[in-house]
């Protein structure tokens, strides 16, 4: 069997058609992509907007390069991402409303994108599509977004980087949780789970609470929950209704700190696992043959764009991937970043996994030790999604023409001669036609190097200084100064200025 092909470019840009953006468009091709897209096709382009505050989500160029494509073939293209769980007590994307204004912020609008984006999973996230999958590893049923599982292609655009939960945040994570509807995601994270949920599993220590005098924050342990599970008595006492945890999230940030939870790595373990299950029923729900995957491999940073914030990236840029396959590529680009030098400064280095070789996202992505970058990953292969073994295939550039400007692709001399001729922005009859009051010659050589040694005022009969003021020299009449020794706009000329410090 042949394995699978990932289409790749490097980061290294040097010309128009070498442009990280229009990179990702060559390998939407050489990956064909193109030949996928039927005239009228509906194409969903699932994309992340990233949390309030992140700033290494990708950007809306390269979704608007994409939807451009499709439009191109004949496609009618939306971006769309999806809403989640509450995750953390001041969400930006828990509703259909927060996810727009979220992804307006960060960018993201039908005026940027050139086609609507969507909440797929509707208002609340219960807008789904429910699909068995008895080849699951763990989870035998999935809940994928109505608008991405009603689409007649997919396209999972995907910035690959770090996750905290996931290890890894690539085209498996993007269509296992980012394809899920909100009823999905609770499926992934264990939500009720006996033996893996966090109500069921997580070691509680109440006593760890201090009381409200010695914790100012202690009414967030209250409110960090949608459900009000966590209650804090008048005798200081916290109680949990842990039989009703449905996995939202929202606590461990509150809980973890003050060690009120261990840890559950059995938790993550599992979510891993059913990240993996989960972008099976995507497949399922859309079909193989009408999905394709490209991979972002820039600012890769430590954590998941569901954060609000971004880090220094663990390695530099990657480039750019396509491939038919989610595991192929996901596999692609963790075997470059491992072979990548990490970024000095950055957790890499700090964790000591900056050589190359070393394994980035064990603990560079993972926000417990014990997690593997692979566990979704071998998770996908057993499942039957996809494979770890690939051929990657170095696209080539398409040539400097396919990415003239899209509005008006004309040379310039076409498009601008008839303007320049009308509305000339060149002042040529200043100056004796050079436009413009500068000095001949200066010494350049002389501010170049570290130390300056030009004296400040050796150039004061320029006939330009920036003080509105006629300098001797200047050939301009609109700054000759008047009888009272002012220039036109008022300001006092460099000759009256002279005489009042004598």
């Amino acid at each position: 069997m042949d394995k699978p092909k990932v289409y790749f470019m490097d980061a290294r840009s040097e010309s128009p058609d070498t442009s990280l953006i229009n990179k990702t468009v060559t390998v939407f091709e050489a990956a064909g992509f193109d030949k996928m897209i039927n005239k009228g096709d509906v194409v969903a382009i699932k994309m992340h907007c990233g949390e309030l505050g992140s700033s290494a989500y990708i950007r809306p160029a390269y979704v608007r390069a994409i939807a451009d494509k499709i439009k191109e073939l004949g496609g009618r293209p939306f971006a769309c991402d999806t809403t989640t769980q509450t995750y953390g007590t001041w969400g930006s994307r828990v509703t259909e409303l927060d996810l727009v204004e979220t992804a307006e912020r960060n960018g993201f609008s039908s005026a940027t994108l050139g086609c609507p984006f969507l909440s797929a999973d509707g208002y609340v996230g219960t807008s789904d599509y429910r699909v068995d999958i008895p080849e699951g590893y763990l989870l035998k049923e999935a809940y994928i977004a109505q608008a991405i599982a009603a689409a007649d292609k997919t396209i999972v655009l995907t910035h690959f980087k770090g996750h905290g939960m996931g290890v890894i945040g690539g085209a498996l994570k993007n269509l296992g949780i980012g394809c899920q509807s909100k009823r999905g995601k609770f499926n992934v994270h264990m939500g009720r789970h006996p033996e893996y949920g966090i109500g069921d599993s997580t070691v509680f220590h109440p006593e760890n609470f201090k009381g409200k005098e010695a914790d100012p924050d202690w009414e967030l342990l209250e409110n960090c929950c949608p459900l009000g599970l966590f209650k804090v008595t008048d005798n200081d006492e916290l109680l949990w209704e842990r039989e009703k945890c449905i996995n939202c999230l929202g606590c461990g940030s509150w809980m973890n700190p003050r060690g009120i939870f261990e840890p559950n790595l059995a938790n993550f373990d599992a979510t891993d696992i059913a990240i993996g299950d989960a972008a099976l029923g995507v497949i399922k729900a859309v079909g193989r043959e009408n999905i394709g995957f490209i991979n972002v491999a820039v600012d890769v940073s430590p954590k998941c764009d569901c954060a609000g914030f971004s880090d220094l990236p663990l390695v530099p840029h990657l480039g750019v991937f396509a491939s038919k396959d989610p595991v192929a590529i996901d596999q692609a680009c963790v075997n470059a970043a491992m072979n990548a030098p990490g970024t000095p400064g950055s957790l890499a280095e700090e964790m000591g996994i900056d050589a190359p070789g070393e394994r980035k996202f064990d603990l560079g992505g993972g926000a417990i030790e014990g997690l593997s970058e692979q566990t979704t990953i071998n998770t996908a292969v057993v499942n039957g999604l996809g494979s770890r073994e690939h051929e990657l295939v170095h696209a080539q550039p398409l040539g400097r023409d396919r990415f003239a400007f899209p509005p008006d692709p004309r040379p310039t001399k076409v498009r601008f001669a008839k303007m320049f001729e009308k509305f000339q922005p060149f002042p040529f009859d200043k100056h004796n036609g050079r436009g413009y009051n500068r000095l001949d010659k200066v010494d350049i050589d002389a501010v170049k190097g570290d130390d300056i040694n030009v004296d400040p005022h050796s150039h004061q009969d320029a006939a330009y200084h920036g003080d509105g003021g006629w300098h001797p020299g200047d050939d301009d009449p609109s700054y000759l100064p008047k009888e009272n020794g002012s220039s036109p706009n008022g300001k006092a000329s460099k000759k009256d200025s002279k005489a009042k410090k004598e």
